[in-house]
C-alpha cells in the first residue's frame, strides 16, 4: 500500500527573553568588581565626548577639607578644568567637521589628568601581579583573532581559584551570547580551551582532576615512566583518588619499587596549578578592594557605606546637550551635513545617559542586597562567630529584595565586604540550610564545623567512620543521617577513616 507523504505547516508561539543593549550594559557594569569599574569608566570618558566628569566632582569615599584648600589650588584646579573643557570642545569641532566628508569617525582622544587619592587605599596581599594578568601575559603572546582573544579572555576570568574550568562549555557559549553579544559553538571554544592549556603551569584550563593531572602528564618526556602515569590516571583513576595501590599494582603487573617510584613520581603533580600563580582564592584576591565597608556602632546599630573608589560623579556635557536640542528644533532646515553632525551628538548624548542610568542601577543594586544580607545575618557582624551565619541562599535575597537570582548571583560574584572581623567575599555569608526531622533549620556551615571540630579531635590511630560521626554529631544536637556526614566530609576535603588513620 502506498504511503502518501503529507507536509504540514504549525504555527507556534515561543517567548524568547532577550536583553536590550542597555539590560547587557548593566549586566556588565554589576558583575564588575571596584577596580574594574575603575578602568571601565575611565575608558568610557576617553571614549565618548559627551559624557563628562561633574564639575564639581569628588570622590564620593573621600572627605574633602574645604579650609585646606587655599586660593592658588583652587585657581589650578580651575585652569586644569577650563583646559580639558576647551580639549573637548576642538575635539568636537575637529569631529563635526569632518563627519560629512568621511564615513569612518575619527578617534577621540584628549589628555587626562590621572587623579591619585592619597585617602584611598587597597589591601595588597603577596604578589602584586594577578593568577589571570600573569595568563593574559601569556594570551597576548599569541597571535588570535579578535573573537579568539575574547572568548579565551572568558575563558581565563571563568577558572576557579584552582586554574580550573567548572562550567561546561554549552553554559559558556549560552553566555558569550547573552552578555557579550559573542557567537561561539562548544567546538570554536573547546579549540580556544585547548590553546589556553597549554599555558603555564602545566594543568591550567583542564575541566577535572583527571584532565588536570593528564595534561602534566603530557608535557613529561616520552619514557616507560610517562607512559605508566598515563595509564594510572586514564585506567585507574578510581582506585588512584582510593589510595588503592595494591590493586594497581597487582593490575599493571608492577613490582614494589616500581610502584613506589610511580607513586613518588604522581605525588609531584600539582592537583591546583592557580595556586602555584600565587593566588588561592577568588580572582584578583592579591589585590582585595573592599565594595562594601560595614560599620558598627557601641549601640551596637549596624550601618555600611558602598566604597566608591576613584570613581568620578559623571553627567553629560552641556554642550552636546546644546546641540541634541538645536536638532530637534530646526531639524527640518538643516543641510544634509549639519543633519549628520548632530545626529552623531545625539547619538552620543543617549549613549552617556544609558551608561549614567546603568552606574545609578548597579549603585541601588548593590544598596538593597548588602542592606538585606546586613538585616539577615546581622548576629555574625555583630559577634563575628561563624557559627551564627544563618541558612542563606541567592533565593533568599532575590525574594526580599525583589530582584532575580542571576542578579544577586552577579553582585555576590568578585564582591568583598570589610567588617571588624576582618573582610569576606560576599559568597562568604551564603550556605545552605538543613531540615531535621522536627522542623529545625540549621546552616550547613555551623553542621560542617561541628564536624570537622569531631574529626580534629579523634584518636588518629582509630578514627570515627561515618556511622560513628553521625552518632557523635547527634549527642551535641545534630541529628544528621550518615550519607550527608559522607557529603559534608567530602566537601571539607577529609578523607575517609580508613586514609585518616596514622
Amino acid at each position: 500500500m502506498a504511503q502518501k507523504l503529507i507536509q504540514t505547516q504549525i504555527q507556534k508561539q515561543q517567548q524568547l527573553q532577550r536583553l536590550s543593549q542597555q539590560q547587557m550594559l548593566q549586566v556588565k557594569l554589576l558583575e564588575m568588581p571596584l577596580t574594574e569599574l575603575e578602568e571601565n569608566i575611565n575608558a568610557e570618558l576617553d571614549d565618548n565626548p559627551a559624557l563628562e566628569r561633574s564639575s564639581d566632582e569628588e570622590f564620593a569615599d573621600n572627605t574633602m577639607d574645604s579650609n585646606g584648600d587655599d586660593y592658588e589650588n583652587e585657581e589650578e584646579d580651575s585652569y586644569e578644568k577650563k583646559t580639558e573643557k576647551e580639549e573637548r570642545e576642538d575635539a568636537l569641532d575637529s569631529a563635526l567637521e569632518s563627519l560629512g566628508q568621511d564615513d569612518q569617525m575619527p578617534e577621540y582622544n584628549t589628555s587626562r589628568s590621572n587623579i591619585q587619592n592619597a585617602d584611598y587605599e587597597e589591601m595588597v596581599y603577596g604578589d602584586t601581579t594577578s593568577f589571570y594578568d600573569k595568563l593574559n601575559e601569556q594570551m597576548d603572546m599569541l597571535e588570535l583573532t579578535d573573537l579568539q582573544h575574547d572568548i579565551m579572555e572568558y575563558l581565563i576570568g571563568s577558572l576557579d581559584d584552582d586554574g580550573i574550568l567548572r562550567k561546561d562549555l554549552e553554559s559558556i557559549s549560552d553566555e558569550l551570547a547573552i552578555y557579550h553579544n559573542i557567537d561561539a559553538d562548544v567546538n570554536n571554544i573547546e579549540h580556544i580551551l585547548h590553546l589556553l592549556q597549554n599555558f603555564d603551569p602545566a594543568g591550567i584550563g583542564a575541566r577535572s582532576l583527571q584532565e588536570c593531572l593528564l595534561l602534566q602528564i603530557d608535557r613529561m618526556p616520552r619514557g616507560r615512566l610517562k607512559e605508566a602515569m598515563q595509564t594510572v590516571i586514564k585506567d585507574y583513576f578510581e582506585e588512584f583518588t582510593k589510595k588503592h595501590w595494591e590493586k594497581i599494582q597487582t593490575g599493571m603487573g608492577l613490582n614494589d619499587i616500581q610502584i613506589q617510584t610511580l607513586q613518588e613520581e604522581i605525588k609531584r603533580l600539582n592537583p591546583k596549578p592557580g595556586a602555584s600563580l600565587g593566588e588561592t582564592q577568588g580572582r584578583n584576591i592579591n589585590q582585595i578592594t573592599p565594595d562594601f565597608i560595614v560599620d558598627i556602632t557601641d549601640d551596637g546599630s549596624i550601618s555600611f557605606t558602598i566604597n566608591h573608589g576613584r570613581i568620578p560623579e559623571l553627567t553629560v556635557s552641556p554642550s552636546f546637550t546644546e546641540m541634541v536640542e538645536t536638532y530637534r528644533n530646526n531639524k527640518e532646515g538643516m543641510n544634509r551635513q549639519t543633519k549628520e553632525a548632530l545626529l552623531y551628538a545625539k547619538e552620543k548624548v543617549e549613549k552617556a545617559q544609558g551608561y549614567i542610568e546603568a552606574i545609578k542601577q548597579r549603585q541601588h543594586t548593590l544598596y538593597v542586597t548588602m542592606k538585606t544580607i546586613i538585616d539577615l545575618q546581622r548576629k555574625f557582624f555583630l559577634d563575628g562567630d561563624e557559627a551564627d551565619l544563618k541558612p542563606m541562599i541567592l533565593k533568599d535575597i532575590a525574594e526580599k529584595t525583589g530582584l532575580d537570582i542571576s542578579t544577586i548571583s552577579r553582585v555576590s560574584n568578585v564582591k568583598y565586604v570589610q567588617t571588624k572581623w576582618g573582610t569576606f567575599p560576599l559568597r562568604f555569608f551564603f550556605s545552605d540550610g538543613y531540615t531535621t526531622d522536627n522542623g529545625e533549620e540549621l546552616s550547613t556551615r555551623k553542621i560542617k564545623l561541628a564536624l570537622k571540630e569531631i574529626i580534629e579531635k579523634e584518636d588518629k590511630k582509630k578514627p570515627l567512620s561515618d556511622e560513628t560521626l553521625a552518632a557523635e554529631m547527634k549527642k551535641i544536637g545534630y541529628p544528621i543521617a550518615r550519607r550527608t556526614i559522607a557529603k559534608y566530609r567530602e566537601q571539607l576535603n577529609i578523607p575517609v577513616a580508613r586514609l585518616r588513620r596514622s
